[in-house]
């Protein structure tokens, strides 16, 4: 569903200092390019998904509980007049990661590391996005920077995430018909900030629904729920994903240790809880060794409390079963 938010490959090599600007300025119009592209079949397919899950919701229906959920662009070719009302999902949804994208293009260029653009995947089924990321082009100077770089963008993201989950919450309704039933229903798992942030609202919004079968979320809440989700997985502390970046400026061997426990965590939490843990088990076997990053200059008090902010937006946002009913034991029976 996401993909890590930060990539760091090897330098660059050097050409001539006169060959240097002019492939220089070319890479970056090449870049943006491919990023507007990316981005505008990412509006589209997210606009998709958003109409779904809007025409559900105006229905009283779950999100998810038409098959034109998971498969929106056919659907949406009979009811074409239908896309516009995917807005409020798509914005949102684009909206998070491209707050958390930006969060870490801005301490790049704040720390002289060069990167790419940030780039969003357009996804063809379900939520209309594989996530987004931007891939670094040069070595990181310190451990400073790659905490910076690291924690810059969950924090970010968070700054659109947490005005979303308000507004989804205020939006959200009795679902019309609680016992509907279908075969492309989703049950998903409440993350700990989802439920202080409903306490909250609930206390000077009482006409809220509760949390519970009768709840119909609207689109808005959908895709702030996603955007917590990729969130936490990119801050797990393993590998290259954000929180690795982060225990890595920490400490290169505690990185080492978690890395391998937390694969081997993930492989056990995709046969009980959810199985797309498996899958994430597998794209961080390459990324067990992270590449070395100067000790110097230490790290100072306060950018320890900001490794801090991002375990408790980890912890926050992380639930091991996202998605009721998703493990390898529930698909193998």
């Amino acid at each position: 569903m996401g993909q890590p938010a930060i990539q760091i490959s090897g330098p660059l090599r050097e050409a001539a200092p006169l060959q240097t600007v002019a492939v220089r300025q070319a890479s970056q119009f090449e870049q943006a390019g491919v990023a507007l592209c990316l981005l505008g079949l990412s509006v589209f397919t997210t606009l998709s998904t958003g109409a779904v899950l809007m025409y559900n919701f105006q229905r009283g229906a779950p999100p998810f509980a038409v098959n034109a959920g998971f498969f929106p662009f056919a659907w949406i070719v009979h009811h074409p007049e239908r896309l516009s009302a995917g807005w409020p999902f798509a914005l949102t949804l684009l909206g998070i990661l491209s707050a958390h994208e930006t969060g870490h293009y801005i301490a790049c260029r704040f720390h002289g590391v060069h990167s790419s653009l940030p780039w969003v995947l357009p996804a063809p089924t379900l939520i209309g996005t594989f996530g987004a990321f931007i891939r670094l082009r040069s070595r990181v100077p310190s451990r400073i920077a790659l905490l910076d770089v690291g924690a810059a963008g969950p924090l970010a993201g968070m700054l659109v995430a947490i005005p979303a989950l308000i507004s989804g919450l205020v939006l959200s309704e009795h679902m019309a018909a609680p016992g509907f039933q279908s075969s492309a229903s989703i049950s998903v798992s409440v993350p700990l900030g989802l439920s202080i942030c409903y306490a909250i609202v609930r206390l000077f919004h009482p006409a809220i629904p509760p949390l519970d079968a009768s709840f119909n979320p609207h689109p808005v809440l959908v895709a702030a729920w996603i955007g917590l989700f990729i969130t936490s997985v990119n801050l797990m502390p393993a590998g290259q994903l954000d929180g690795g970046h982060i225990l890595y400026a920490i400490s290169p061997r505690a990185h080492r240790w978690a890395t391998n426990t937390i694969v081997f965590l993930l492989f056990f939490a995709g046969t009980i809880f959810w199985i797309g843990w498996l899958v994430w088990g597998c794209f961080l076997l390459p990324s067990l060794r992270h590449p070395p990053v100067p000790e110097n200059p230490p790290l100072s008090k306060s950018r320890r409390w900001l490794a801090v902010a991002g375990l408790v937006l980890f912890i926050l946002t992380f639930t091991l079963q996202p998605f009721a009913g998703g493990s390898l034991m529930n698909f193998l029976h």
